[in-house]
């Protein structure tokens, strides 16, 4: 037999072979093959496994291969009714159901240890994810370990191109969080263009990125508790999860709201398979910033109710950690408003926010929450426990130092105009806010206001228990012809403030500070002013009633007023404090204690004239913070003129405030001369 004749039949036979093994394969019932793979993925994965309806697999050419692969045949898998189970300690219950499963896998990778599915397509999938307190949950397979002496193979890798699905349930409970909820995904019937919910404009950047969003294909629903607040919500959602694509990014949009907070975004999910990277539309709302802390895990000051719409991108894969930036945002927070842009980034060993806000006009009133001095039903509109007593004046909401603990911070703020009252105006707050392993810092906290400028430089240790606090004010140059500019008499004057301050303390409060504070306060006014307007406006009861008591409510024009005092355990202790009025000089001794809230003050006054009879005679504050009472002390009479000695007697320490003093360019100081006499007096 010749060569070439060897040759024809051995071909002849091995065509005939391989049309018998298609033929075999073709024709082969998976259906024999089910039980021992349940047995082998259920071994594998240490928990029941099964598909109890059909396994098929037909050989289809795929049209998108190029050459003489578009000629081989690729498996196309089709299995029936799948069911996982849950791990053992579970108790029973399914993990994930499945209708219907169905993918094409390109059967030349194979040949290297590659399993390269470019689509699977899943039919009313079904998840019950479980999380237990002690931190078990049924969404980790623990797949054993080899063994260290067998020797390594070269591993098996796997790529999958895309995850299409249609209606589906998704179920949590998660002890560990305290969140139970239910999430429902159905078709829309009629895909929702990606320009029509997030407009043309976007869409239109998309394109230019060759970032083309698929369309929205399916509606979903969320209802539940999440965190312990009750949580609910609807939105939209892509029909194709593109896990190696990332030109094909998933669309999303969503109305959510939990407890108080209203989360609305829409835009895109990038590289789904590795939560590589966010594009959205976000606007936040709620009736505090504080409220997003336990959602979240970023530190924000308690606040009024607000509001913010912004642009959110995220990269979630960056080596330093996910980097999540809120850029161009717009807002409110109270009747304030508020812009800005702000950076934050999940480091180790703290996450750190950063940033920029500006705020066009800001309302003193917005800043109470920030200090727990906003009213008891403020608090409760903001989700507050009420615990501020009815007769106290000072906050006792306590600072919740652990959240600074949580995340370090550096944002810069600036208030362009500062709303208190048309006759106090304010402007150009800025303040440099650094939060540091529980230290926070406000270096500066200054504004301008009536010509002069305040500054302070506030710290507070949250890293310690409790909280230990110290602040430094300085008020410079504030010009008493703007501070009062409906005061005909000052019009002409040159007349300004000027001030020091320096305290300590320990406490969670501001309460608590005040009450443990050590330092002193001096404060010099030359060529002023006093009424009851002006107490009005700084809140000051015991103002109201010394005036009424002494001057009535008309203005009464200062010549200079200077107090010294030391604090000492809570405890105000007048040095020095007088008040030269054009009817008489005033001086005050006594105590003012910040722990008990209680006043002991006596005035001393020493009348100019005879028109004003209650001068003759020492005045008395007693009483608290919140209920003063004021009235004329029992006893002599002052003699004409013996006020002066008695003022002598308590300042002593006036050379201390004779530093502040500042004249103006053409009239001399006031209370220089006085500040003078008063040193030279006998005491």
């Amino acid at each position: 037999m010749s060569v070439r004749r060897i040759f024809g039949w051995g071909s002849a036979v091995l065509v005939l072979l391989l049309a018998m093994l298609v033929i075999a394969i073709a024709t082969f019932d998976w259906n024999r093959i089910k039980p021992t793979l349940n047995e082998k993925v259920s071994a594998a994965l240490d928990r029941p496994f099964a598909i109890d309806g059909d396994l098929s697999v037909r050989w289809l050419r795929e049209g998108d291969e190029a050459g003489w692969r578009r000629l081989l045949p690729w498996p196309h898998l089709v299995a029936e009714q799948l069911r996982l189970g849950n791990p053992e300690w579970l108790k029973g219950g399914e993990f994930v159901s499945l209708q219907r499963v169905e993918l094409r896998l390109s059967p030349l990778p194979l040949l290297w240890k590659q399993v390269v599915i470019p689509q699977i397509q899943l039919t009313a999938p079904q998840a019950q994810l479980v999380r237990r307190a002690d931190g078990r949950n049924n969404w980790n397979f623990d797949l054993g370990s080899q063994d260290p002496q067998a020797p390594e193979a070269a591993p098996w890798t796997l790529e999958i191109g895309s995850i299409g699905f249609d209606r589906g349930v998704l179920r949590l409970d998660d002890e560990s969080l305290n969140s139970q909820a239910t999430l429902q995904v159905e078709p829309l019937g009629k895909p929702i263009p990606f320009s029509d919910i997030v407009g043309a404009k976007v869409a239109a950047k998309a394109r230019e990125q060759q970032a083309v969003p698929q369309d929205y294909a399916f509606g979903w629903k969320v209802d539940g508790r999440l965190r312990g607040l009750p949580l609910a919500g609807s939105g939209k959602v892509g029909g194709l999860l593109a896990l190696r694509d990332a030109s094909q990014p998933l669309p999303l949009q969503a109305d959510v709201r939990i407890g108080a907070t209203h989360i609305v975004l829409a835009g895109t999910l990038s590289d789904p398979a590795n939560l590589g990277a966010l594009d959205l539309r976000l606007q936040l709302s709620g009736r505090s910033l504080a409220e997003l802390y336990p959602l979240t895990g970023v530190t924000l000051p308690a606040t009024s109710a607000y509001a913010t719409d912004g642009h959110l991108t995220a990269r979630l894969r960056e080596e330093g950690g996910a980097l999540f930036r809120y850029q161009g945002f717009n807002g409110s927070i109270g009747d304030s408003d508020i812009h800005g842009d702000l950076t934050f980034v999940d480091r180790a060993p703290r996450p750190k926010l950063s940033g920029t806000l500006t705020s066009n006009q800001l309302r003193f009133a917005d800043l109470a929450p920030l200090i727990g001095a906003d009213s008891n039903a403020d608090k409760q509109a903001r989700g507050v426990a009420s615990r501020q007593p009815a007769d106290k004046v000072l906050p006792v909401e306590e600072f919740r130092t652990e959240r600074w603990r949580a995340m370090d911070a550096d944002v810069s703020f600036t208030g362009k105009h500062l709303v208190h009252s048309a006759k106090l105006p304010l402007d150009d707050l800025f303040t440099h806010v650094v939060l540091n392993d529980g230290m926070l810092s406000l270096e500066p906290l200054r504004f301008a206001m009536a010509g002069g400028k305040l500054e302070s430089n506030i710290r507070l240790n949250g890293a310690l228990t409790p909280l230990q606090g110290q602040a430094q004010l300085h008020a410079r140059d504030f010009k008493l012809k703007q501070l009062f500019p409906t005061f005909a008499p000052l019009q002409t004057s040159f007349g300004e403030l000027n001030g020091d301050a320096a305290l300590s303390g320990t406490g969670n409060s501001v309460a608590a500070l005040l009450g443990s504070a050590n330092g002193e306060l001096k404060l010099l006014v030359n060529d002023g002013a006093v009424s009851r307007g002006l107490m009005e406006i700084a809140g000051l009861n015991v103002g109201n009633y010394l005036l009424g008591k002494l001057f009535g409510d008309e203005p009464v024009k200062i010549n200079c007023a200077v107090a010294d005092v030391g604090v000492k355990n809570g405890l105000l202790a007048t040095r020095s404090v007088v008040f030269d009025t054009e009817n008489a000089v005033i001086g005050v001794d006594g105590t003012a204690n910040f722990k008990s809230e209680r006043l002991d003050l006596t005035i001393n006054p020493d009348s100019k004239g005879v028109r004003i009879i209650s001068l003759r005679s020492p005045l008395y504050v007693r009483g608290t913070f919140k209920q003063p009472d004021a009235g004329v002390k029992a006893g002599p009479l002052l003699a004409r003129g013996a006020g002066l000695l008695v003022l002598g007697a308590v300042v002593a320490p006036a050379a201390g405030v004779l530093a502040l003093i500042a004249p103006g360019e053409s009239a001399p100081s006031q209370c220089e001369g006085l500040l003078k006499s008063l040193q030279a007096a006998p005491h």
